[in-house]
């Protein structure tokens, strides 16, 4: 997405044989770029693509008054330029017409591709999001989706941010500040995890100089001055490089490393250090060109000859060919006392690893060179990305795209060490994180139920830093409740360890309060003589949450166990849904009728009921939910204000409250002719296990029972209990039923619910 807005002129600022001719001049040079890598691209497919996409956007103007198609044909000869395929670049030419113009994706996907037409479709959502801290965070959740199903809509945003950082200046201060702000945060670093180094450090650079442009100015001109020194001292070393080399009939090519404005000051701020010290530090790189592009040993007898031309520091040699940084980055470091003792920075790596160091993930679909035996160079698959894998991973665990954000801030930034498991998988890990941070890498559960660990196949303290090439064994435990330890937040490295740790603390003090919270609401219904089962119901409750500005159900229990809410203002609201207080007080000895059932109220209560009402054969009759009575039970009558007779049993709990206006009492017995069917509740309880609520289930099946509707609940010390109802069609059947349920295992007692 272009950051300027697209602005619709009449009058172009552009005379039209300029405007022609800057587009042919781009089209040229992106397929220039092109064809480097692909021999066999498409000059067809780019040419109608930019077609379309200049008639489209041919009405807009940006913000700085040059054409908008200016844009997507330098977001497209970036994309080239990394190497990406035809269909990438002609998508890059059209990803800003379904956004920004009347084009739709139907038409992309009929007049291109359904591939074209999804990474267009990607990039598209990307860009869908408002401002903000939420909708930052979720936005950034939205590229780690995109970038797990498809990398390449990720390098397309690279290069749409990248060109947009070049032309920033047009931007009113405070959104380039933002903008910048967003770009050094989150761009730069993602670029950098992606391996895609020539575009992270342009965007730092161009971010530097938008946030820092005194600081920036400085730096430039202290490198200009020191820059004629530098070259000197490089021309005094490459050559004895070259020569060297050649002696030992090593062909290479021998540069002098930039250092890259961004690199400097964050050196300068982190380590305390001046510009001198830093920029007098040589930097050189030495590629190969070895027969067979996959060959590394050229690499190692490259180091052992500029190791034999200079003293190696103690302690500065990486060895990335081995283990890779970030799954791409491959290449041999190593820090030498060189002429004049002065510290000489060396890069060793093969042209085919540094395609990889500049391209990253882009290098996959980059032309590639062959091996001996004709298979394909050692490109990884971009989808094959440790870290890629860990993001999805994470983003799918994590519900709050803020608590995500912060966790993947974190983790672009930091440092890494490899570490592997017994079966040899690699895992990468912040610079001194512990055994525990490498459980929780490897699963939730995995951390929570850690007890030990060994490393390298020694027992050892929980809390001792891994290294690099370290072997970690985790040793857990099989208690149910088994939960991580509070002290681990003493010395945990990694975010997603500190998070999940907290998390599980939060969740147990939440669990807590929401017990408390129901306990509460329930103790106060009682004592207003209100029955729980009418008034405690998922409509009523979650209108109650709304009214307070609540989430749901669980926050509203925990906002009262945290006396956030008060128990009595919960009952209140409650029993104004029910429709006042007399109307909740009669109500709660029955309920009303439910039209869900399938009967109208009057059907139930004459046709269905089975009941006889003593004195009058035409008043409507209900049987309550409350206790759910059937033939043969011992039976009351209570008339009620507007739903004619309600029938409990005589043992209902609600029984003691009718009996309090005996006026309206009346006998009701059992018509010989039994209804067609009656609802009973029953209450089933046991010690839960894995399968345990299918086998009930099985039970009831098998009993031709048709399930109403039921409520599963397990206690925290594993107790397990269903409310489940049902119709019968015969009363004498229900005994049958109960016994069949009493016979799975596990399940302690089956009763039916009486109020």
């Amino acid at each position: 997405m272009d950051l300027e807005a697209a602005v619709v002129l009449e009058t172009p600022d552009f005379q039209q044989n300029e405007y022609e001719a800057a587009c042919r001049r781009e089209m040229e040079a992106i397929w220039s770029a092109l064809s480097r890598s692909h021999a066999d691209a498409d000059r067809a497919l780019i040419d109608q693509a930019f077609a379309t996409a200049e008639l489209y956007h041919r009405p807009q103007r940006r913000t700085s008054g040059e054409p908008y198609i200016f844009h997507p044909l330098a977001v497209a000869r970036i994309v080239a330029e990394l190497g990406m395929t035809s269909s990438v670049v002609a998508a890059a030419l059209l990803h800003d017409t379904v956004e920004d113009t009347a084009y739709t994706l139907d038409q992309v996907e009929a007049d291109f591709s359904a591939d074209i037409a999804n990474m267009v479709d990607g990039v598209t959502k990307l860009d869908k999001s408002l401002y903000g801290d939420m909708a930052k965070a979720e936005t950034i959740r939205k590229i780690i989706v995109s970038m797990f199903h498809d990398l390449r809509v990720i390098v397309i945003k690279l290069a749409d941010r990248l060109h947009n950082m070049r032309t920033i200046e047009s931007l009113r201060h405070e959104k380039r500040n933002r903008i910048a702000k967003e770009t050094l945060d989150i761009y730069a670093p993602l670029a950098h995890r992606l391996g895609v180094n020539t575009i992270k450090w342009e965007l730092e650079d161009l971010s530097f100089s938008t946030l820092q442009p005194k600081i920036y100015q400085q730096l430039v001109q202290q490198v200009a001055s020191e820059q004629p020194a530098r070259e000197a001292n490089l021309q005094e070393i490459i050559p004895v490089v070259v020569a060297a080399l050649h002696e030992r009939g090593i062909t290479a090519q021998v540069t002098g490393r930039p250092k890259h404005y961004y690199s400097i000051y964050q050196k300068m701020v982190v380590r305390g250090r001046d510009f001198t010290d830093i920029y007098d530090l040589l930097g050189i790189r030495i590629i190969l060109e070895p027969p067979d592009p996959l060959d590394t040993n050229s690499c190692y007898m490259a180091l052992a000859t500029v190791h034999a031309l200079w003293l190696p520091m103690p302690g500065r040699f990486k060895d990335y060919i081995v283990n890779p940084k970030f799954s791409t980055y491959q290449s041999l470091h190593t820090t030498v006392i060189g002429p004049h003792g002065k510290p000489i920075e060396f890069q060793i790596r093969t042209r085919e690893m540094h395609h990889n160091a500049e391209y990253g993930v882009a290098a996959h679909w980059r032309y590639k060179a062959r091996g001996k035996d004709g298979k394909r160079s050692n490109q990884p698959d971009p989808m094959e990305m440790l870290w890629v894998k860990r993001l999805s991973q994470w983003q799918a665990e994590e519900d709050d795209p803020s608590v995500f954000l912060d966790n993947l801030t974190a983790d672009l930034r930091s440092q890494e060490v490899m570490v592997f498991s017994p079966k040899s998988e690699p895992y990468f890990l912040p610079v001194g994180s512990t055994p525990v941070d490498y459980a929780y890498v490897v699963h939730t559960e995995v951390g929570h139920r850690c007890i030990g660990a060994r490393i390298n196949g020694r027992l050892t303290r929980l809390d001792t830093p891994l290294v690099d090439g370290d072997v970690c064994e985790i040793l857990t435990t099989k208690v149910a409740d088994a939960g991580p330890s509070r002290d681990w937040l003493e010395f945990v490295k990694s975010p997603r360890a500190r998070q999940k740790i907290s998390q599980f603390f939060s969740k147990e003090r939440r669990d807590i309060a929401a017990d408390a919270g129901k306990d509460a609401i329930a103790k106060q219904l009682r004592h207003a003589g209100l029955a729980l089962q009418r008034i405690l119901t998922l409509p009523y409750l979650t209108a109650v949450a709304d009214k307070l500005h609540l989430a749901d159900i669980t926050s509203l229990y925990v906002a009262v166990g945290n006396h956030r809410v008060g128990a009595q203002k919960v009952v209140e609201l409650l029993i104004a849904l029910e429709g006042g207080a007399e109307t909740a007080a009669e109500e709660s000895y029955e309920d009303r009728l439910m039209p869900e059932q399938g009967h109208s109220s009057h059907e139930t209560a004459t046709s269905h009921s089975g009941v006889l009402v003593a004195g009058d054969g035409d008043v409507m009759v209900k049987l309550a939910r409350c206790c759910t009575p059937v033939p043969g039970d011992d039976i009351i009558g209570f008339v009620t204000r507007s739903s004619g007779v309600s029938v409990h049993r005589r043992d209902c709990r609600n029984v003691a409250d009718l009996l309090t206006t005996p006026d309206r009492i009346v006998p009701v017995t059992w018509a010989k002719a039994p209804a067609a069917s009656y609802l009973v509740t029953l209450k089933v309880e046991g010690l839960d296990r894995v399968g345990l609520l299918a086998d009930v289930s099985a039970a009831l099946s098998e009993g031709k029972v048709s399930i109403v509707s039921a409520q599963v609940h397990v206690g925290k010390d594993r107790t397990w209990q269903m409310t489940m109802s049902f119709d019968i069609p015969d009363p004498h059947f229900l005994e049958s039923v109960i016994r069949r349920v009493r016979t799975v295992p596990e399940v302690t007692a089956v009763h039916r619910v009486n109020a």
